[in-house]
């Protein structure tokens, strides 16, 4: 005996099908419009509009414009007659008289040599006395060492001027006023306190265990920070060695503090020579500003690509 299907059940359920099926094209396009849109398409509301973008272009233009004019004004005055020095023509009989004049009737030959002196030494010292501190602090523990870490953070917080004095005493004392000695030493008590801070930062972030491996092929603590760990700190390396550069290469107060007569002079120093109350020659101080921006740009040339790395991993942990 077989058996019919339910007429009215199979009709009812095609009615159900017509029902839900759109009935026109237009229909079906509004049904598919309301479903989720791909990711792709998604994305492209966070794109920003075409007057956004003009607008952001813009703000990137003037902003680049206002950092480069300075030294852009800087390099042309430096080739102006002395005549047009102070005047608003971008280029007015450009000459090299200016840089001959540096360099023929002038001592700054003699105070970039004490400048490359001092701030060659200070560098060097700086970047060893700051990653034997920072590795030492970062990896031992020992009695008074949160004092010391302590006293070199509280030596950045004073101000210059109120350190001249007291170190110009402690430098005549010593006998160490006009000596190219004195102004290390005293760059390096700016540069040290901070580049071991970042030193010790960037120790943190290097895996004890290399240490360890290094103590059991037979390293002692010297060996392992020498071989081992010294290797992997170039980026922290050229952070702190940009920094003591830096320091020693542009400072003003101290170099004009404790150096007296034109022979003895930092670039610092002898740049204030060129304009004073009675004479001002800014034609050569112009050139001399020039010239002294090239040894920086080159020293940032060769650690640029350290500078982040290092900055970072400084940040990082501390």
């Amino acid at each position: 005996m077989t058996t019919k299907p339910n007429a009215a059940g199979g009709g009812a359920g095609r009615d159900a099908e017509r029902d839900a099926a759109p009935a026109t094209p237009a229909a079906a396009e509004a049904v598919t419009s309301g479903a989720p849109k791909p990711a792709a398409q998604a994305r492209g509301r966070g794109r920003r509009s075409p007057l956004a973008s003009v607008g952001l272009h813009a703000t990137l233009v003037v902003a680049s414009v206002i950092a480069v004019f300075p030294v852009l004004w800087i390099l042309l005055t430096s080739l102006k007659p002395a005549e047009y020095a102070i005047t608003t023509d971008f280029v007015k009989d450009p000459t090299l008289g200016n840089y001959r004049y540096l360099l023929e009737s002038s001592h700054f030959l003699g105070w970039f040599g004490n400048s490359v002196l001092v701030a060659g030494v200070t560098t060097v010292l700086g970047v060893f006395i700051a990653a034997t501190t920072g590795y030492a602090v970062s990896r031992f523990k020992f009695p008074g060492m949160k004092p010391l870490m302590w006293t070199l953070l509280i030596t950045q917080m004073f101000p210059m001027a109120i350190l001249i004095v007291p170190l110009y005493n402690l430098m005549g004392d010593l006998g160490l006023l006009n000596q190219p000695l004195g102004l290390i030493i005293t760059y390096l008590t700016i540069a040290v306190p901070f580049c071991a801070w970042m030193m010790k930062g960037f120790f943190d972030t290097i895996p004890v265990e290399i240490d360890e491996s290094g103590r059991v092929d037979g390293l002692n603590p010297f060996g392992t920070f020498w071989r081992l760990i010294l290797p992997l700190a170039k980026p922290g390396l050229a952070v702190t060695g940009f920094y003591a550069f830096i320091t020693a290469w542009g400072e003003v107060a101290y170099a004009s503090a404790f150096m007296v007569g034109e022979e003895n002079l930092t670039l610092a120093g002898g740049l204030q020579t060129f304009v004073t109350q009675y004479t001002s020659n800014w034609g050569a101080m112009s050139a001399a500003s020039v010239l002294i921006a090239i040894p920086a740009a080159i020293f940032f040339v060769f650690a640029q690509r350290h500078l982040v790395a290092g900055m970072t991993a400084g940040a990082t942990k501390g």
